[in-house]
């Protein structure tokens, strides 16, 4: 009814805020009201009440363009006061003074956090491809100490991705990172897929030398966006990064080789990984299980069975328990390979030290055997399976299955 009176241009700012002032001036009235009627019903009405407020002025918001000032109607004023006429496009500083504004006006009237309009109007500038007033927003944002949701922040992110502006995405990352320091998983993989179809990585390579200037220790952000972009299936470039990180203020750390030498043996490059694990240790770093996890792994997929003992050996010297993963991928390997001797020693080297064998273990055995024709030994391990399921779920497992 609204959008259907108004002709012209007028701020998008005043519509805002009388809509805000009017739907909190009519909650309070509500509320005052319930107050004296208290009661159960009484407050959900109230609460339904709240919620469509904040969904009309959510959606009016989304429905007028950002920037553009409207003509009011003559008889406007009449029901919100007084209102002049405008007909010049505001610049993005203005229009973000404007939303600010609201914000403010919003925070100091509900005394809410105001992150739900900040999200709204990020939204919005996305939407009509604003980035300039997106970014200035959320530079202002900050230097107010408004919050921004994450998926506000993925949202300009991916918008400014969409926009193939590499060199902007990364000035971009790189407030988020100073402003917000903590950025969860999903915005580092949408900064690291906008690269997928850049061929041109000394952009990358340059963001990532001015990451230390502006955040130390950054070894945690390295680690991440290594992983990020090992996750989207751009190895060469995880490598890159992790070779010019060799050269900064923050060097790698052992979370930074387990995810290499993880990248490496899950690509098969096992002769990479084995040198960046002797470079690791040269480095007067230690390697922990998930290290040595990683390593036997690798060496599991491409048979090198022997390799796999000798790094088992070397983290029980080292005084490094072994624990599920290792003695389930070394099980495994030696059953399918036929040496089902070298299996059940195994097997019974980690029940002895306490470790309970998981179903796969279980069924790994269980198939090599009977392979074998050791049919007696498999039925006894298929018992014994069972059994370590009844024990693990309860004894009202059983109880609760047959109802």
């Amino acid at each position: 009814m609204v959008a259907a009176c108004l002709s012209g241009r007028a701020k998008l700012t005043t519509l805002t805020f009388l809509c805000c002032s009017c739907f909190n001036r009519f909650n309070y009235t509500v509320s005052v009201g319930l107050h004296l009627h208290s009661s159960a019903k009484g407050f959900r009405t109230f609460n339904t009440l709240h919620f469509c407020g904040n969904f009309f002025l959510h959606n009016c918001i989304k429905s007028i363009p950002v920037g553009v000032l409207l003509n009011w109607p003559t008889f406007f004023p009449g029901i919100f006061g007084c209102c002049q006429s405008f007909s010049t496009q505001a610049s993005h500083t203005e229009i973000v003074n404007e939303v600010l504004a609201e914000v403010l006006s919003v925070m100091a009237i509900s005394q809410s956090s105001g992150e739900e309009l900040c999200a709204t109007y990020i939204d919005k500038f996305c939407n009509d491809r604003n980035l300039s007033g997106a970014i200035r927003l959320v530079r202002t944002l900050h230097d107010k100490n408004i919050p921004l949701h994450p998926s506000s922040q993925n949202r300009l992110l991916k918008t400014v991705g969409e926009e193939n502006d590499i060199g902007l995405l990364c000035e971009i990352f790189k407030d988020l990172l100073v402003s917000y320091k903590i950025l969860n998983s999903s915005t580092y993989l949408i900064f690291a897929q906008a690269f997928i179809k850049e061929n041109d990585v000394s952009c990358l390579l340059r963001f990532v030398r001015e990451i230390p200037e502006l955040i130390f220790p950054s070894t945690m952000v390295m680690n991440r966006i290594i992983f990020a972009f090992a996750e989207c299936g751009q190895v060469d470039k995880a490598l890159l990064i992790f070779d010019q990180m060799k050269n900064l203020k923050s060097k790698p750390d052992v979370i930074t080789y387990n995810t290499i030498l993880r990248i490496l043996g899950k690509c098969g490059r096992i002769d990479e990984m084995l040198n960046e694990f002797v470079a690791m240790k040269e480095g007067g770093l230690i390697p922990d299980i998930v290290s040595y996890n990683t390593l036997i792994t690798g060496l599991r997929k491409v048979g090198r069975l022997q390799s796999c003992l000798v790094f088992f050996r070397e983290m029980c010297e080292r005084e490094i328990e072994p624990d599920l993963r290792t003695y389930s991928a070394l099980i495994d390997s030696f059953g399918k390979s036929g040496n089902i001797e070298e299996s059940l020693r195994l097997f019974n080297e980690m029940k002895h030290r306490g470790i309970c064998p998981s179903i796969h273990v279980y069924r790994s055995l269980i198939s090599t055997l009977k392979k074998m024709g050791k049919l007696e030994l498999a039925i006894a391990f298929s018992n014994e399976m069972k059994e370590s399921i009844s024990n693990h779920r309860g004894p009202n497992y059983n109880q609760q299955k047959n109802r």
